[in-house]
């Protein structure tokens, strides 16, 4: 075999991964809770549900969607060095079966290549990309993604230590986070979010925003 062949060989065995790996994915909660070792209920619950659903184009639409996050941002796993240098900072503290959060700043609108904000796991052995967000100023007439569900964000002031504090007028917001001192960041009014788990399995659901499966790492 030649060298361009064993190349393209590679090319085609890592794009099949993703893809078995975004399938998993895409698979509804109790099928996931089922591949991670469920009782034999999940799973025969998980298989039936999928033969009604009878890999519906949706499910298809979904799986090549994922496939695409995670591409784009598997750069972005575990250097949390990386996400840093593209422009993505902290705009939260850990948040119980979420993470902390990073946001970009330069990306505005939905981007499914380009989320607004990382969700990271601060592990024993380092910083692990959780999920990929999205924020709306109102919630979407078409959801971007195929049954996608939606979480909210109250209205906050946000400092440079990722400390914030809840505040539906901008004019009001403290010129320094109250018990840091950190310098003032930005403000935003009430936002739907959208969470999208391609990094790391949660059994609540894709889009769901919180994860029980990250509570080991709450403590950050």
């Amino acid at each position: 075999m030649t060298m361009r062949k064993r190349v393209l060989a590679g090319y085609a065995a890592a794009a099949t991964a993703v893809t078995i790996s975004a399938a998993v994915w895409a698979l509804p909660a109790a099928s996931q809770a089922g591949a991670a070792g469920g009782s034999a209920a999940d799973t025969m619950a998980a298989n039936t549900s999928m033969t009604a659903m009878g890999m519906s184009a949706a499910t298809g639409t979904l799986t090549r969607d994922i496939a695409a996050a995670r591409i784009a941002t598997a750069k972005y796993a575990t250097n949390l060095a990386r996400a840093k240098a593209a422009g993505y900072k902290v705009i939260t503290p850990m948040m119980p079966n979420m993470g902390i959060h990073f946001l970009n700043p330069k990306i505005s609108g939905f981007n499914l290549r380009k989320p607004q904000i990382l969700v990271y796991e601060h592990t024993s052995s380092g910083w692990q990309l959780g999920a990929l967000e999205w924020v709306f100023p109102a919630m979407p007439k078409t959801p971007p993604l195929p049954n996608a569900t939606f979480g909210f964000f109250p209205a906050a002031c946000h400092y440079a230590d990722g400390t914030f504090v809840p505040d539906e007028n901008s004019a009001t917001c403290p010129k320094k986070a109250p018990h840091t001192g950190a310098k003032f960041f930005f403000w935003h009014p009430d936002l739907t979010t959208l969470h999208m788990w391609v990094w790391y399995p949660n059994r609540a659901g894709l889009y769901s925003s919180t994860n029980p499966d990250v509570a080991p790492f709450n403590k950050g």
